[in-house]
């Protein structure tokens, strides 16, 4: 008799176009996949590297991802429904409790020692800036590379979580849009550039042992069109970003007064070209301002954004540098392309 679980050992779904080695190296890192305030006792389908998941909370506030298949028939789990601790699935009824054992065919109730090939895939779940992250491959929390928010948790900073955003584009294309600084004066016009203040001063950029990190200094300012004046004359702009290979960043935005705004971008890599880009951010000031008024605010300068990410051509992002060309204030990305593809990602990675 086989007693190995089998419906546990998979490899990329076969419908992925991710570059087998390129999808078992990203597959070991860990990605935020939903907002914590948006799980339910409703199983809901997340997809993460085209690995489609089931996520729910159980009665008593448990939250659970497993692998969105019945090993039964194949089913999917999303479609059935959470019994107390229990999650059921609605083909046969097969009740699972929260370590993924089958604990109950109500075909066969005299059935007391039910085979693990009936065991569901169960992924690691870590609740982090009011999201959930997860691993495909990935058990050991101590040595993921996550990106370190550290004022969510202030009580002098506000924590802010606004939705999720769905970009038809790669992770990599994002990020990589996320940290350059030479199209602030050409994207976002709309938000709060100045289309006359193009030029990039020199800035630093150096490797860390979690990614990178830069360092710029410009007399952009950060306000919103109509709040241009709040910034007293003169004032220079210090934004740092510190990088997370492979997709997630943060970016420090000092503001006049020893005001901070903290923004880390998260990706989730749902496919090679599709994208749910999280945002959590901090500020240590307007904490009781209008919070819509910050949503709308972010929700233009990504969707600024998202109509360059959708666009690029390749999709892919090229870890061969001399596949673009690149000028000085390409430093940041260009350092970002080197530590990926120094992870063993090809050449032509796909996401």
């Amino acid at each position: 008799m086989n007693a190995i679980p089998v419906i546990n050992l998979f490899n990329k779904p076969c419908y992925s176009q991710f570059d087998d080695q390129d999808w078992d190296i990203l597959a070991r890192h860990w990605y935020p996949v939903a907002r914590i305030q948006d799980v339910s006792t409703q199983p809901q389908q997340v997809t993460l590297l085209d690995v489609k998941l089931a996520l729910y909370k159980t009665e008593s506030g448990d939250i659970h991802l497993v692998r969105d298949l019945c090993p039964h028939r194949g089913v999917p789990l999303t479609k059935g429904w959470v019994s107390g601790e229990n999650l059921v699935c609605p083909y046969h009824g097969l009740h699972y409790n929260g370590q993924g054992k089958c604990i109950k065919i109500p075909a066969q109730p005299e059935l007391t020692n039910i085979s693990e090939r009936f065991s569901l895939t169960k992924f690691p779940v870590v609740e982090k800036y009011g999201l959930i992250w997860t691993s495909i491959f990935g058990r050991d929390e101590a040595k993921a590379n996550f990106p370190v928010l550290d004022t969510w948790e202030m009580p002098d900073h506000q924590a802010i979580l606004p939705p999720f955003v769905d970009i038809a584009g790669s992770s990599g294309r994002q990020l990589e849009g996320f940290i350059d600084v030479a199209h602030f004066a050409w994207v976002h016009q709309g938000s709060f550039a100045d289309p006359e203040n193009q030029v990039v001063p020199k800035y630093t950029t150096a490797r860390t042992d979690y990614g990178l990190h830069t360092e710029y200094v410009s007399s952009v300012s950060n306000y919103p069109h109509g709040m241009q004046d709040l910034a007293p004359e003169g004032f220079l702009w210090k934004r740092v970003f510190d990088v997370y290979p492979p997709f997630s960043a943060v970016l420090t935005v000092h503001f006049p007064e020893q005001g901070q705004l903290k923004i880390l971008n998260a990706c989730c890599p749902v496919s090679h070209n599709k994208t749910r880009l999280f945002v959590p951010l901090t500020r240590n000031f307007d904490t009781t301002g209008d919070l819509q008024a910050v949503y709308d605010f972010n929700a233009q300068i990504f969707a600024e954004d998202q109509d360059m990410v959708e666009s690029q051509k390749p999709e892919e992002l090229p870890l061969d540098i001399s596949m673009e060309a690149h000028f000085e204030a390409d430093r940041s990305s260009t350092t970002y392309r080197r530590i990926l593809a120094e992870w063993g990602l090809s050449k032509r990675y796909v996401v």
